[in-house]
């Protein structure tokens, strides 16, 4: 099973994609955070395969968690989100 974990801070949407039917897609939501700052512990705890993020948040956006665990976990997967238009 792939292991996916979300960085949303809007916290309708991260309950939103939480109640997502995951393991029918053969995927297991191993965490959430509302921020990077939160959530980078916790990935580097968890390993995910997949990182799926939100691009702007407070205290570490997702382009700079993405980084930082790029480093750490050069093989995982990163999707990023964002309800912006610019």
């Amino acid at each position: 099973m792939v292991k996916l974990f979300l960085v949303e801070d809007e916290i309708i949407m991260r309950k939103g994609m939480k109640n997502i039917d995951w393991a029918s897609k053969n995927i297991e939501l191993v965490g959430d955070a509302s921020d990077g700052e939160l959530a980078y512990p916790m990935i580097l705890e968890t390993k995910p395969d997949i990182l799926l993020t939100d691009i702007k948040m407070p205290f570490m956006d997702g382009l700079e968690l993405s980084e930082r665990v790029k480093k750490e976990l050069p093989d995982m997967q990163i999707i990023i989100l964002s309800g912006f238009g610019e």
